[in-house]
């Protein structure tokens, strides 16, 4: 009787995988093709974790794909490397989603459920080797359905997909509490977290409303000075004006007073008339 160990360290999702996939070749070590086999047994630290394993050959797959749990695998998928047979396994993390799983600033609303394919033909060198199942076509039917069962829709909630490196995309859910997929992975629904958005959303009006008052006191500023220019611009051509006028006519003295230039003309005396000759 083989025994394992009843503890493993499993801190990421990588060695996640692996530990579950090792205990579902060993705890079943020749399953019967298109049997779906519960796994037991896992380590004590990852109790409230669900998984599953079955194995198919690479034609039924692309024939009739397959549904099972909570995905819905459409037909004419073939695995990447290819392979004449694949393990599927299925996993449910259940309570410890969110010790493996997370998306800033928002909060997961249903458990983190996914599957993944392996080489069932592998050898012993190269056990637990992924192949890729992803869709061909882009019409919906040609999708990998996830479905979450007893969520209640809510304004915001979207689907997650996490990636093998660390990286996740948000998409839209779908009226029957589903996502669309494009291959293996890992999938949740989130919803984001309001308060820290309010807050972070605060910061950015602030930021913004300062910039934006800068910027009006900046255009009020130049407009000023534009106007000022143009004010002493138009009073010196009206200056320039009146002395060509000036040059035009009768020729003007120039006296100065004070700081002040001012035009002046000599006097001219007009000598008297007499109206009539006659002295008394």
């Amino acid at each position: 009787m083989l025994l394992y160990p009843k503890f493993v360290q499993a801190t990421d999702q990588d060695s996640l995988n692996s530990v579950i996939y090792d205990y579902a070749s060993k705890n079943i070590p020749k399953p019967r093709t298109g049997k779906m086999y519960e796994v037991s047994d896992l380590p004590s630290n990852l109790s409230g974790i669900e998984a599953s394993i079955i194995r198919l050959r690479t034609s039924r797959l692309w024939k009739n794909g397959i549904n099972f749990t909570s995905f819905e695998i459409p037909p004419k998928i073939l695995p990447q490397p290819f392979t004449r047979r694949v393990d599927i396994v299925y996993r449910n993390l259940g309570n410890r989603s969110r010790n493996y799983y997370g998306v800033p600033n928002h909060t997961l609303v249903a458990p983190v459920i996914g599957f993944l394919a392996y080489d069932s033909d592998a050898g012993p060198t190269n056990h637990g080797r992924l192949v890729q199942l992803s869709v061909r076509g882009d019409h919906v039917d040609d999708h990998i359905i996830v479905r979450f069962r007893n969520i209640i829709s809510v304004v915001g909630m979207k689907c997650v997909r996490f990636d093998s490196n660390g990286t996740f995309g948000l998409s839209e859910l779908t009226v029957e509490s589903s996502c669309l997929a494009s291959g293996e992975g890992h999938f949740s629904v989130v919803v984001p977290n309001y308060d820290r958005l309010d807050k972070n959303e605060e910061k950015r009006v602030t930021i913004s409303r300062w910039i934006i008052g800068l910027i009006l006191s900046g255009v009020m500023g130049l407009v000023f000075i534009i106007g000022v220019m143009v004010y002493r611009l138009v009073k010196w051509k009206k200056v320039k004006e009146m002395e060509k006028m000036s040059e035009r006519s009768e020729a003007l003295d120039t006296i100065w007073i004070g700081n002040s230039k001012m035009f002046s003309a000599s006097g001219i005396r007009t000598p008297p008339v007499i109206e009539n000759t006659y002295v008394p």
